[in-house]
């Protein structure tokens, strides 16, 4: 009896997969013979992008909020350099 292996697929592979399942042009059956996957999968991978698609188009709204994020630390990072050095020329005497 052979062990069965685990396959981990790539982004790009499961976003190719997934979108063929949506444009409906092959059944379900067909991509998994195509590509190798069980038709669970494949559902699995259909329902995230029907779920999350949508967020695909909002990279700008993230875009900001990172460049807040890391001005922020970064403001925190300065602070705690001059409190750092501060502190080792006062305990240093």
């Amino acid at each position: 009896m052979q062990k069965q292996i685990r396959k981990n697929h790539g982004d790009k592979f499961k976003f190719k997969v997934a979108l063929e399942a949506l444009r409906g042009e092959k059944t379900i059956a067909e991509l998994c013979q195509q590509y190798g996957v069980v038709s669970s999968q494949i559902y699995a991978w259909k329902k995230q992008i029907e779920k999350h698609g949508g967020s695909i188009f909002s990279d700008k709204r993230n875009k900001n909020n990172r460049d807040a994020s890391i001005d922020e630390l970064h403001t925190t990072i300065g602070r705690l350099k001059v409190e750092n050095d501060f502190l080792s020329r006062v305990l240093g005497r």
